[in-house]
């Protein structure tokens, strides 16, 4: 205790109300570091006079409930093009789902959405992938089309070709920018188009894609589209081709608090998508520890502690859900890739991997002398009010960053590792 001390023991020249703005200046700054679902002065006020009134287990369902806002932020995209195209497909595939597994769009050779249909993602239920009517009819009208399918709600929208692109698409592209939303070309089919050119003898992968990327683009340009790009993606092998562009390219263009949304909603399919994960998540960490920093200072006994440790669990619960290391995911893998799950986690290294509990978390590296510190200086809290509340939001805050860096960077190598396995090569 004796570094805690010596770091803040300038504080004691300072009086309580001086000591109460410290802290609010520190957790604004803090909470301020982006936009995705913004942490306010206000927040952390109600919620520090709503603990301080409540016994043990209410309060940790107040912490919970605070945590829980975070996944409220909603995600609309709208998937439209000609029917045939591969658009119901292409809502599955973006949701990591097969075409005849529960949940997912009905697909078929002629046009299956006669309006607006959402497909909520299986894990994130903020996320709606919406399967829209078929576009390029002979009376087709693109600020029709886009008033009957409520353009207003949709974050962004992917046109959906299998061969050129038509007039049709370009109509509905040029009155989606008067509109002011944004949109993204995606030539689809690229497997059946690859296999049909290794017939040849001089057949290169590279130069075929970049043959059909021109060709699209020459096309736009010709029906009105200036500097056109197109994604190539196959539904049925979505971590080929352009996935990892189209990403990039949505994630530069959509608001910050919408960016985090997408990026853990899509699946885990390509190491450069594993690495965005596990970025996105770690730029969490510091919220969620400045909340159990802003807890530390409430003095109820018992409550750092436990809040600390239910935060740890429901993020560490959140990695293993957005890299795809639950039970459920893990064997829709199996099914896919023909292993098993023993196979599997026989790679998992994480000490997280045999199970969430008490006794996994505290095996992080130092987690155990972390937890014990927290509970000293709660008595000091006791004994020294200003100073013990100053140390125990800094010991809170260093508890939790700690404990879960090290189980992010476990479970992100594990994911690693699985999706190497998964397809056998380096992806």
């Amino acid at each position: 205790m004796l570094y805690v001390y010596t770091y803040f023991q300038d504080f004691l020249f300072y009086n309580p109300v001086e000591i109460d703005m410290i802290f609010y200046l520190f957790f604004s700054k803090i909470a301020m570091m982006d936009d995705f679902y913004m942490i306010t002065q206000e927040d952390l006020e109600d919620i520090k006079e709503s603990i301080s009134t409540q016994d043990l287990p209410t309060a940790v369902n107040t912490i919970k409930e605070f945590l829980e806002k975070q996944d409220h932020v909603e995600l609309n995209v709208g998937v439209t093009g000609e029917s045939g195209s591969g658009k119901s497909t292409f809502v599955n595939a973006f949701r990591g789902l097969g075409d005849e597994e529960d949940g997912s769009a009905q697909t078929g050779p002629v046009e299956t959405t006669m309006e607006p249909e959402a497909y909520l993602h299986p894990k994130y239920k903020n996320v709606k992938v919406w399967d829209l009517p078929g576009i390029g009819t002979p009376n087709f009208k693109a600020d029709e089309y886009l008033k009957l399918v409520e353009f207003e709600r949709y974050d962004f929208f992917i046109i959906i070709a299998s061969d050129r692109f038509r007039e049709c698409h370009t109509q509905l592209a040029k009155e989606i920018m008067k509109m002011g939303k944004t949109f993204y070309f995606v030539r689809s089919k690229i497997d059946s188009s690859i296999e049909a050119e290794k017939r040849k003898k001089s057949f290169d992968q590279k130069k075929t894609l970049d043959t059909i990327r021109k060709d699209c683009e020459n096309g736009l340009r010709k029906i009105g589209i200036e500097d056109p790009i197109v994604f190539l993606i196959s539904n049925f092998e979505l971590g080929n081709y352009d996935l990892n562009l189209l990403q990039e390219r949505m994630e530069q263009e959509l608001p910050q608090h919408k960016r985090r949304v997408l990026m853990l909603a899509l699946p885990n399919i390509t190491l450069e998508i594993n690495e965005k994960k596990k970025k996105a998540l770690e730029e969490n960490i510091g919220k969620v520890a400045l909340l159990s920093a802003l807890v530390a200072t409430v003095p109820v006994p018992g409550l750092s502690v436990i809040v600390d440790l239910t935060i740890v669990t429901r993020e560490i619960e959140t990695y293993y859900t957005v890299f795809g290391l639950d039970n459920p995911s893990l064997q829709k893998l199996c099914e896919r890739s023909g292993k098993t799950i023993e196979e599997f986690k026989s790679l998992m290294k994480s000490p997280l991997s045999g199970g969430i509990n008490p006794a996994s978390i505290l095996s992080l590296a130092g987690a155990a002398s972390l937890v014990v510190a927290e509970n000293t200086v709660e008595y000091a809290v006791s004994l020294v009010p200003l100073l013990g509340t100053l140390v125990a939001g800094g010991m809170s805050y260093m508890t939790v960053s700690t404990m879960l860096k090290r189980a992010l960077n476990d479970i992100a190598e594990d994911a690693r590792n699985v999706l190497m396995a998964s397809v056998q090569t380096e992806v």
